[in-house]
């Protein structure tokens, strides 16, 4: 089964209630996701291998640590996604950036892919899979699927906010991912928003209704 990973540093917390207020607008709001992406990113690394190297220093030599040449992929779902983008790269510059794009059908309510471009070794890139908000988990299954039929192995998942109802269906269905959240809500409503969750994500980042 998934291991779930849910954030408990007060300064991702303290962001995480700034961005719930109804008050808060797009530009605060846009600011404070990419820090939470930040912080969360910073958390959600904590296991990357180090490698020990010979340095020198302005007065020695000495053994340092570096990345164990592992190679990092930010792919997030569209359009929420791009806003934590900015923040994790901020954390791994070095990392390529994918993009997902899935709408739900309106016939039969499944996801379905409208868009999809990877890095050309994605395949052997550590993924993180990226959406402020996990509700019904169909969208992130989804793209966690199309990923995997792409030859991704190693993929991690990380969100701001989710319902137990979308944590429970991802590790149902991708046992073997990683989960990351960043507060985990009480339910989704009739209408598939997360309670007491902030209202529509991508409409607060980008300003539209």
């Amino acid at each position: 089964m998934s291991n779930v990973f849910v954030m408990d540093h007060p300064l991702i917390q303290h962001k995480i209630g700034i961005i719930r207020r109804k008050e808060t607008g797009s530009k605060e709001f846009r600011e404070m996701i990419s820090e939470i992406a930040m912080l969360m990113c910073y958390e959600a690394t904590r296991d990357l291998k180090l490698s020990d190297i010979e340095i020198e220093t302005p007065i020695a030599k000495m053994a340092a640590k570096e990345l164990q040449g592992k190679k990092l992929a930010i792919v997030p779902i569209l359009r929420a996604g791009l806003g934590m983008v900015e923040g994790m790269l901020t954390m791994v510059p070095a990392a390529k950036v994918g993009h997902i794009g899935l709408y739900r059908d309106p016939e039969t309510l499944e996801p379905v892919e409208y868009y999809c471009k990877l890095p050309e070794d994605c395949a052997e890139r550590d993924v993180f899979v990226v959406d402020p908000m996990l509700a019904t988990g169909g969208s992130s299954v989804a793209a966690i699927r199309l990923l995997k039929e792409r030859g991704v192995g190693k993929i991690r998942f990380m969100c701001i906010i989710a319902a137990p109802e979308g944590m429970e269906k991802m590790q149902r269905e991708h046992p073997d991912v990683d989960i990351y959240i960043g507060a985990l809500d009480s339910c989704l409503n009739e209408h598939g928003y997360i309670v007491p969750g902030l209202g529509d994500a991508g409409d607060r980042i980008f300003g539209t209704k």
